[in-house]
């Protein structure tokens, strides 16, 4: 008689089987983060990752930088503690997103056609459940990783970070004791580049400014002349900034991606001409979003405030300017800014963070690399420059070295670059499944 009894060995999840699920769940918090103290913030998403790791036999430590400001911290044991421990982290909040812009429920964590939709499917509620996954069947079936990993899901990333991985390096550094190298967002996803897939292996990303124009001037009727006006003032200087040419500045990172792109397509590589360098960029497809961000400087007015009545000329004008250096580019593109700007209007710092470049290569870059390489013979992988920012920067303040690796393998139809901060994102469910395969393989090689 044959038995009918379930194979317990069968019956354990593993990650692959878990990830969607879990990518959903997370979807289905609204964690939207509006740079202010508005919002639900992170902590029912941050409960939800508790009890996925408590489950598991973990112990993780959940801490609020302020109410509902929610991170979640766990160190995982490896086979060889004496090694300088590695971070893997990801973030719980998401940019806010305008329900009535989207075909689907932002927050419904909707699966359609091998695809699931939601805020954060790509940035990064993806990467966090794939971590999830990774790190639950490896506590089920007891494996540790090569070396200890300190976990982290932080809050406020996408406001610089200041409630979420600032706070916690400031205020709980011992958290990362030991800890010399660091993976997170935006990076590992795939590309075609000249009807060949490459792997975008993220070690440098744009430093961020996100700074205030302040001009004052002499506040009257609006009917009278006035030569001191301040709006008018503050808007030649922001038209100054928004519309000056930043010069293009190829940076090692970039360098390595483009020639790395030429080989791929055969293209001749001329550095010196930005005809040649907008050629390979645009070889890249829609990644060349992010990327033809990356050879130059940025300075993007964002906001304007004046005045209180049509017939009233303010004594005061505001204005808000997102700018994004790269490495090595911040004192002088700060001067150039100044010198745009002109005498009589005012620069204010509201957020500054570093630039950031890492070597293409060591003993992690090498585990990075073969874990791709498993999972897909023969692609290859190219290193890259974020136009945007991650929690690495707070990271580095510790001295930790940190990577965008957030595996996934894309079909070249995707639009990947416009899902971020997007409208309708999404991200194949099978893209999910191949991340936690890499992450598995990393973490017990690394």
């Amino acid at each position: 008689m044959t038995s009918t009894a379930p194979d317990p060995a069968r019956a354990v999840p593993t990650a692959a089987d878990e990830v969607v699920r879990i990518c959903q769940e997370l979807i289905r918090f609204d964690t939207s983060n509006y740079g202010t103290d508005e919002g639900p913030g992170e902590r029912a998403a941050a409960e939800y990752v508790m009890e996925l790791l408590h489950e598991v036999g973990l112990e993780p430590e959940l801490f609020e930088s302020r109410p509902g400001r929610a991170s979640v911290v766990v160190r995982l044991e490896g086979q060889d503690p004496a090694r300088p421990a590695l971070v893997l982290h990801g973030h719980l909040d998401v940019v806010p997103a305008a329900k009535d812009d989207w075909s689907v429920d932002p927050f419904g964590g909707e699966e359609t056609d091998g695809l699931l939709w939601g805020r954060g499917a790509v940035d990064m509620k993806d990467m966090d459940a794939m971590i999830l996954a990774v790190v639950r069947q490896m506590a089920r079936e007891g494996r540790k990783p090569s070396r200890d990993v300190v976990v982290a899901f932080f809050a406020d990333e996408e406001a610089g970070g200041v409630h979420g991985a600032r706070w916690a390096v400031d205020h709980r550094p011992e958290l990362f004791e030991g800890a010399t190298e660091a993976i997170s967002e935006v990076g590992g996803y795939s590309v075609e580049v000249g009807g060949k897939r490459a792997y975008l292996l993220q070690t440098a990303e744009k430093g961020i400014a996100w700074l205030r124009l302040v001009a004052e001037g002499r506040a009257g009727h609006g009917s009278q002349v006035n030569e001191d006006n301040a709006v008018a003032e503050l808007a030649a200087a922001v038209a100054r900034i928004g519309q000056h040419a930043w010069p293009y500045t190829i940076t090692p990172t970039v360098e390595a991606l483009l020639r790395g792109v030429a080989d791929l397509t055969g293209r001749p590589v001329d550095l010196a001409d930005p005809a040649s360098v907008d050629e390979l960029v645009a070889a890249l497809g829609p990644v060349a979003k992010f990327v033809g961000a990356t050879v130059r400087n940025t300075s993007n007015p964002t906001q304007l405030e004046a005045g209180y009545k049509a017939n009233v000329i303010p004594g005061r004008a505001e204005a808000t300017i997102d700018v994004r250096l790269l490495p090595g580019q911040e004192e002088a593109g700060m001067a150039t800014l100044r010198e745009l700007a002109g005498p009589r209007v005012r620069i204010e710092p509201i957020h500054l963070d570093t630039a950031l470049e890492v070597p293409f290569s060591g003993s992690l870059v090498d585990a990075m690399v073969a874990a791709i390489d498993a999972e897909d013979p023969g692609a290859t992988v190219l290193p890259y420059t974020l136009s945007g920012g991650t929690d690495n920067k707070s990271l580095h303040r510790l001295g930790i070295t940190g990577y965008g690796f957030a595996p996934l393998q894309l079909t070249g139809d995707l639009d990947f670059a416009g899902m971020f901060h997007g409208v309708d994102e999404r991200v194949p469910t099978e893209a999910l499944r191949f991340g936690t395969r890499v992450l598995d393989r990393l973490l017990a090689t690394c």
